[in-house]
């Protein structure tokens, strides 16, 4: 069973709510070390002190604070656990707002939230409400030395928590004037269509990581001792087109493609010719 990495409360007005944190995501990154190219040997990097001119071990290691140049305040782990900050231990909930109103680039990264046996009832009803309202509630979360802005949503299962990043972690980009751009009805009719015909639901199932795949697979082709050849890719197309003919080509491409797939999914469809011909 998956260890959870914080326990507190969800204060949700005098509602008090015991739960577990977990981590909701993973990577599945393939790890490269890096290799003395003459040896093979593993690099390592030491943790060095250049005024003892000597490896220094983490029992020897504090934090510090740097308020002017090579001035340090220097904090213990006593210091930053004894911080009267309430969020360490509690979430409160401070406002519900509409989903739709956060934009995705404030998104950091996603954790479950388990109730604790006496939270069963509580953590039931905050995750309906949530759900019939069809809100995601606010509030302020301390994990791993900083507090965070936090959002709390229903996935249908388990209430989610989504740590979100503070305005001033998002870069946004300068105003862009659209206004002398002009679409006529015509291109926007078409783009739609073609929207319609890609239109699906999300099903995160059907999506890989091509490029993992195809390292995966020349890691074991060296291992196996086999030549590795490059496949010639084509390049990308630069030129420029028409918007109206790019339109109707990804038009014609995705109808086309549309009845491709609704003819895999028919069992009613006839057979392909090289299955017919074994009956």
């Amino acid at each position: 069973m998956a260890r959870s990495i914080w326990n507190g409360v969800i204060s949700f007005g005098l509602v008090s709510i015991p739960v577990k944190l977990f981590t909701a995501t993973r990577t599945h990154d393939i790890a490269l070390n890096q290799l003395h190219k003459e040896t093979n040997s593993r690099i390592k990097y030491k943790k060095w002190s250049p005024v003892a001119d000597r490896e220094v071990t983490d029992e020897e290691i504090v934090k510090g604070y740097e308020y002017a140049k090579n001035q340090y305040v220097i904090l213990s782990e006593e210091d930053l656990e004894e911080l009267p900050v309430p969020s360490k231990r509690t979430v409160e909930v401070s406002a519900f707002v509409k989903a739709e109103e956060i934009d995705p680039v404030y998104y950091e990264k996603a954790y479950y939230l388990e109730p604790e046996e006496t939270g069963a009832k509580p953590y039931a009803l905050l995750k309906r409400v949530l759900e019939e309202k069809n809100v995601t509630a606010l509030g302020k979360i301390t994990l791993r030395q900083k507090e965070c802005l936090c959002a709390l949503r229903s996935n249908g299962r388990l209430i989610m928590l989504e740590m979100l990043h503070y305005p001033d972690e998002v870069a946004l980009p300068a105003e862009v004037d659209f206004s002398q751009v002009e679409v006529n009805d015509l291109e926007v009719t078409m783009a739609e269509k073609l929207v319609d015909l890609l239109a699906g639901s999300f099903e995160p199932t059907k999506y890989r990581d091509a490029y993992r795949e195809a390292l995966m697979e020349r890691i074991q082709a060296k291992l196996a001792g086999q030549e590795v050849v490059n496949a010639e890719m084509a390049a990308p197309e630069t030129k420029v087109i028409n918007l109206m003919d790019a339109l109707r080509a990804s038009i014609e491409a995705a109808a086309k493609r549309k009845t491709e797939a609704e003819a895999d999914d028919d069992p009613f469809a006839s057979p392909p010719a090289e299955a017919a011909s074994l009956n």
